[in-house]
Formats: C-alpha cells, structure tokens, sequence
C-alpha cells in the first residue's frame, strides 16, 4: 500500500471516529466551539504521533526481541499517559487560554481510546516505520478534520430553529451520522 493511500485512508474512509467508533467521547465533548475542537484536534494529533513514534520503537526494539509483546497494552498506555502529562505541562504555559477551554478532556486524552487505538492499529497492520508514521499523522489530521468540521456546522444549528426534541446531544448525534454515511462513501 502506498503512503498516499495509507495517509487517505486514516484521513477519509477509514477515519478512526467514524469507522472504529474510537474517540467519541472528545468528539461530542469538545465540539461546541470551533477553537475548542480545533485544539483538541491538534492535541490529540500530536498526541497519537508521539506516542506511536516512541511506542513503535520499543514495540519493535524492546518486546519484540525479548519476546515480551504481551506486555504492549501497559507500555503504550505508560507511552500515551507521559506523552498527555507532557503537553498539558505545555499547554498550561504555553498557551493558557486553550488549556482552561479544553478543561478536562485534555488530562482525557491518555485514556482516549482513539490514540490507544491508533498506536495498536499501526503495530498491527504491520506497518514499517514510516508507514506508521504516515498512519499515525493522518489519523491524527482525520480526527482534527473531522472535530473542526463537526464543531462548525454544530456551531451554525446553534443560530437555526431546530426542534426542542432534538436540541443538543440528539441533533449532534444526527449530524454524526450523516457524517459516517458521507465519509462512507470516499470508499466505494
């Protein structure tokens, strides 16, 4: 498979949120405002790069050679946890504002089961190192696409006259499957 083709797919028809159901909770959580769904979008992509650059490496290099891969669920979490830790220590001097918006959901990353997910599906498919990394960045720019286009258009029914029955959650999950069905189709 080439990287064009990688990168595509785990940005359009095989995007971690619509395809492998991970990640939803940050989806729905964090989309109200565009600049929210924007940074937790590129946390979450800087995130799952990092964390699969490193866990690869000691995938590869560590359990692998020591015939130790059972012990890959603790290690990619122990990966993903330092990786969050680190860019919340970052975040929280670097950029304040963003890191009072995202509020809980960015410490919520290390168990973001998208990133968990992603890390597990680049060691899996088999990749080599720079397919992963492919893999990893365009799963990471799927999620941001589709958080900010999700936030946008959720951010446009706020001023439109929608049903009380279906205000909030109910027409945000409408949306979201509309979506799937949309992103469904780059794969026919």
């Amino acid at each position: 498979m080439s990287l064009i083709n990688i990168f595509l797919a785990s940005v359009l028809t095989e995007n971690i949120i619509l395809t492998k159901f991970l990640g939803i909770c940050p989806f729905i959580g964090t989309s109200n405002k565009e600049k929210g769904a924007l940074g937790m979008g590129l946390a979450v992509t800087t995130v799952v790069t990092l964390s699969g650059i490193i866990a690869y490496i000691l995938y590869y290099f560590v359990l692998v050679p020591t015939n130790t891969e059972y012990l890959r669920t603790i290690l990619f979490i122990l990966v993903i946890a330092s990786m969050v830790q680190s860019l919340d220590l970052i975040m929280k001097k670097k950029f304040q504002k963003l890191h009072s918006q995202l509020g809980i959901f960015l410490p919520l990353i290390a168990s973001n089961c998208a990133v968990l997910g992603i890390t597990f599906l680049a060691v899996d498919y088999g990749y080599d190192f720079i397919q992963m990394l492919v893999f990893t960045v365009g799963s990471g720019v799927g999620f941001t696409f589709l958080i900010y286009l999700y936030a946008t258009i959720r951010e446009k029914l706020e001023s439109r006259p929608v049903l009380p029955s279906f205000k909030g959650v109910p027409i945000a999950l409408v949306i979201a499957g509309i979506m799937a069905m949309i992103f469904g189709r780059f794969g026919l």
